[in-house]
């Protein structure tokens, strides 16, 4: 039989953390921990990119995909997951969530952010073979990476502060790098093998930017670091740098201010659809065209599957096309 006991009629005594276990079918329980899983909407997503985050101000679970932009609250997240509007979307949690009530026992109130895990120690190491076989297919060598503070690592610990005491882990493997700042800081650890995580971001940095030299006509912006190194080791006369991700979009000023220092700026980003969607939002923004090496899926790639003297080919004739 149905009662009205536990019945709710407005969406905000609806936890946030159900409306995303129960449409998503999450496999884990959502207590106050960040969640990061393959993009719902983008099929063709092969490395998790849709955040479920708590804000800590509000106490609720929000979303970030960034393979697509879309993100927001519960509200946001059911009109998008159903294509539906935000009245129909406040209807659908309220009825959805009394007959999962009716049918399961009511849920618990309440999530306790839990700390993040946090780079607590690096241990550097010198190159070895097997780092020469991995870059050198991209045809980057050790001093260009020198040169641009990438440096193998060891292993590194993570640490995160608990309440009955900090728990850290160490984590080891080969090909583990560090991205460092001019300052030696560290930005970012590259695990190009692991497939679930490989990239992990200590603090925000535009990639390349600490090298250039302001002494060419050209800048391009690419989509990762690797794929910057590939460009320069070609010799061109360009300067090339690569925000964290493609789907971070470089601030204004900063833009603003490399378009007064070099002839032409232009993107050389990925031949897959957040690449081409990240190509289109600075042309949008700031009239910078781009192009792609349609070889394969980056311009690093390219190289490794085809060679540098056809990538080559393509590039001269795609960047001459794109800042005629």
């Amino acid at each position: 039989m149905l009662t009205t006991k536990n019945r709710i009629f407005n969406h905000e005594n609806v936890p946030s953390y159900w409306v995303f276990q129960y449409y998503i079918n999450l496999d884990q329980t959502l207590s106050g921990q960040n969640v990061k899983i393959k993009s719902i909407w983008n099929t063709g997503d092969t490395v998790p990119s849709m955040c479920i985050y708590v804000d800590t101000k509000r106490k609720e679970y929000l979303f970030k995909d960034f393979s697509t932009d879309k993100q927001g609250d519960k509200i946001t997240f059911v009109m998008e997951l159903f294509d539906i509007s935000y009245p129909e979307a406040i209807d659908k949690i309220i009825k959805d969530y009394n007959e999962y009530v009716a049918n399961n026992g009511k849920v618990k109130l309440g999530i306790k952010p839990q700390e993040k895990w946090q780079v607590s120690y690096v241990d550097k190491r010198n190159w070895n073979s097997l780092d020469a076989k991995y870059w050198l297919q991209y045809n980057i060598g050790s001093s260009l990476l020198d040169e641009y503070n990438v440096f193998p690592i060891e292993y590194y610990n993570l640490t995160q502060q608990r309440e009955e005491g900090p728990n850290t882990i160490s984590i080891t493997n080969n090909y583990i790098y560090g991205y460092y700042n001019k300052y030696d800081e560290l930005c970012k650890i590259y695990q190009p093998k692991n497939k679930n995580n490989k990239f992990l971001k200590i603090k925000d940095y535009i990639q390349g930017f600490d090298q250039l030299s302001f002494q060419h006509p050209i800048l391009i912006i690419a989509s990762s670091l690797k794929d910057a190194l590939c460009l320069k080791s070609f010799g061109y006369k360009i300067d090339v740098i690569a925000p964290d991700s493609e789907n971070t979009i470089i601030k204004p000023y900063i833009i603003n201010n490399l378009k007064s220092k070099y002839n032409h700026v232009v993107t050389l980003l990925d031949n897959d659809q957040p690449g081409i969607k990240a190509m289109n939002k600075y042309l949008k923004l700031y009239g910078i065209k781009g192009f792609t090496i349609e070889l394969s899926k980056d311009f690093s790639d390219s190289v490794k599957d085809h060679g540098m003297h056809k990538v080559h080919e393509h590039f001269k004739t795609l960047l001459k096309q794109c800042i005629k």
